[in-house]
């Protein structure tokens, strides 16, 4: 509830306040606010963990300029505007750069040779000086804007923040070295193709005997795991009902939302108007926009939108890998928040979203460091492949990763609708900007280092990817990232089984070369279609028709088994009409093949190469309005 409300209440909310706060006494005092908006703040921030300026600023009662001068009267110094700070002088210091932008403050000099701290808070600032150097905790204090101050601080120290986004993460969790490989890559891959031909021409039905009973087995594991998180998923107890307000005392946490932009100008008037139905109080919501540096038609087009005071851009500086990881790297430092989340630029979230997830993390243990929403479209009718698209989304969604995190496997991360505990994302140096899949990669990082990820109950609506083109070159990159995860993390298997367990290392294995293995060895599999149809199969010198039938029936079922799943995960819900498109999902499957063949060549050729899915080909077609909060919108089936 913000201020606006608690006007509609009128005396019996002012009954409930004590004095104004000092910095609201001083706005009244110069005519900025009313005594009774100054009270009102005051009861505002017994319930949210803010301060009583951001909830002014958010409320639009006083802006950011009256509320600096107003902090620089009370305290008897000085209020450095954006021009003065752009001529002052940053002091020389041992402090983190990055550790400056996260609390807003910088060392200048002054001109007596010493120096002054510019804060936009000084009343945080005064808790956490006891842990900076003696010559800053005790300066003089003078007051900025603390995003002018974090522009000064970026621009100062351009390298070396650029260089912490691109290696954030520890060396050895990370693929940035394989940058320096080619020579290496290049050479194992034509060695092992040339391997691989010449085993095939010398023995023909021993190569295909082998990799058909490999693709077999992967089939049958997958088939396993999905039977079994389905299982767990229908039978389960509902995950994490919502707790009611008048249940919960602590106050709401402050949220930061990072929406990394590329080339976005199409959509991001109504990217705009989605956040802002989203219901937190915008008091304590920090929404980040992070743009590239390079990207000039995205900042234009932003520009000409009036941004309410809690949405900002944050303009990453050029560099390589131009990626999505990197850039919330170098964001992440700007962020507010104690929840850090991730939102995408076609993002359509629940309006209660973010109050869910805080209440959530609230009330969740504390290994639980990270909450993944459900994933869903918002154009499954514009054509088959975004029915198809939508299908697979339930089914991944709605079953199988809740299933898998019943049975208490570690699982990837979905790249949106995630929400983290800011303290252990930066614990673990954020996300590998070279992985272009970093949130598998951070999934199971966070697994390795003794943290759990929970699924919870709010939906976030995106747009399919309808058209051939796109849809393989968006697949190719998550598989390519795939592959790329299960490297790294396996650079050490010994060290990967210590951190894991036994039954996470399993599920690890199980996930990822299953999910490999079905992609490129598909057309394997397709092979056993002509022993259904009474056609000659390659390995009828080595099984009889009797065997390889039964092959085949077992793949046959398994296919019925996929169909059950799918129906499922779209029956309960708004796609129930895509029921009757589920049988067609055997013909959807086959378009991942060819994505993982380029994603191999990628692999080997281009690995920190980002194929950008292009947004807003759904405009026109699909028309994502905000959508109104609804008891069980969310709800697992």
């Amino acid at each position: 509830m913000g201020i606006s409300e608690l006007r509609q209440i009128g005396g019996q909310a002012l009954k409930e306040t004590d004095e104004a706060s000092s910095l609201g006494e001083e706005l009244v005092r110069s005519g900025k606010i009313s005594k009774s908006d100054a009270l009102l703040a005051q009861l505002v921030g017994r319930h949210c963990d803010t301060s009583i300026d951001r909830i002014l600023s958010a409320e639009g009662l006083a802006s950011n300029r009256d509320l600096l001068e107003a902090h620089a009267k009370r305290l008897s110094t000085l209020h450095l505007s954006a021009e003065d700070l752009e001529n002052s002088t940053l002091s020389e210091t041992d402090v983190d750069p990055r550790e400056m932008i996260k609390h807003g403050y910088a060392p200048l000099d002054d001109a007596r040779g010493g120096h002054v701290v510019a804060t936009a808070h000084p009343d945080a600032f005064r808790e956490m000086a006891g842990s900076l150097p003696i010559d800053l905790a005790g300066a003089p204090r003078v007051i900025a804007g603390r995003h002018n101050l974090q522009n000064k601080i970026a621009q100062a120290h351009r390298t070396a923040l650029t260089q912490g986004a691109h290696s954030r993460v520890d060396e050895g969790e990370s693929c940035r070295t394989w940058g320096r490989r080619m020579h290496s890559r290049l050479t194992g891959a034509l060695m092992g193709l040339g391997a691989l031909a010449g085993l095939t021409i010398a023995f023909p039905t021993l190569i295909f005997s082998i990799i058909a009973i490999w693709a077999s087995f992967t089939l049958l594991v997958t088939a396993i795991m999905k039977t079994s998180a389905f299982i767990s998923a229908i039978t389960g107890d509902e995950i994490h009902k919502r707790p009611r307000e008048d249940e919960l005392k602590d106050p709401l946490p402050k949220v930061s939302i990072l929406v990394p932009l590329f080339r976005e100008t199409e959509i991001l008037h109504a990217l705009v108007a989605r956040l802002s139905t989203l219901t937190y109080p915008k008091c304590l919501l920090d929404v980040i926009l992070v743009l590239e540096e390079e990207d000039d038609t995205t900042q234009a087009t932003l520009a000409e939108i009036d941004l309410p005071p809690w949405i900002r851009a944050v303009i990453c500086p050029d560099g390589q890998p131009r990626t999505k990881p990197r850039a919330m790297n170098y964001a992440l430092d700007f962020c507010e928040g104690d929840i850090v989340g991730i939102f995408d630029a076609e993002d359509a979230p629940d309006p209660d979203q973010i109050t869910v997830v805080a209440r959530r993390f609230q009330q969740a243990p504390e290994d639980v460091a990270c909450l993944q929403g459900i994933l869903d479209y918002y154009n499954p009718q514009q054509n088959w492949l975004a029915r198809c698209f939508t299908i697979e989304y339930a089914a991944w969604f709605r079953l199988i990763l809740p299933g898998m995190a019943r049975l208490g496997f570690a699982i990837p991360l979905g790249g949106t609708t995630l929400y983290f505990k800011r303290a252990v994302l930066e614990k673990l140096g954020g996300w590998d900007a070279h992985n272009v899949t970093e949130d598998a990669d951070l999934g199971f990082r966070l697994a390795r280092h003794g943290y759990r990820t929970e699924m919870v109950q709010t939906v976030t609506e995106e747009e399919a990817n309808c058209h051939l083109w796109p849809w393989i070159k968006q697949r190719s990159r998550w598989l390519k990232g795939y592959m790329t995860t299960y490297l790294v993390h396996m650079r050490k298997p010994a060290l990967l089984y210590r951190q894991l367990g036994a039954w996470k290392f399993l599920g690890f294995q199980a996930h990822f070369l299953t999910a490999l293995s079905q992609f490129i060895l598909a057309p394997v599999l397709w092979s056993f279609w002509l022993v259904l149809f009474g056609l000659p199969h390659p390995l009828d010198p080595v099984l009889s028709r009797t065997a390889l039938a039964t092959i085949g029936s077992l793949f046959l079922l398994i296919e019925v088994l996929n169909v059950v799943i799918h129906v499922s995960a779209v029956a309960g819900g708004k796609n129930r009409s895509l029921m009757l498109w589920a049988p067609t999902m055997h013909f959807y499957s086959p378009l991942g093949a060819i994505a993982a063949y380029k994603a191999l060549y990628e692999l080997v050729f281009k690995p920190f190469f980002w194929d950008k899915t292009k947004h807003g080909l759904s405009i026109g077609v699909a028309s994502p309005l905000p959508r109104p909060v609804l008891d069980g919108a969310a709800d697992f089936p």
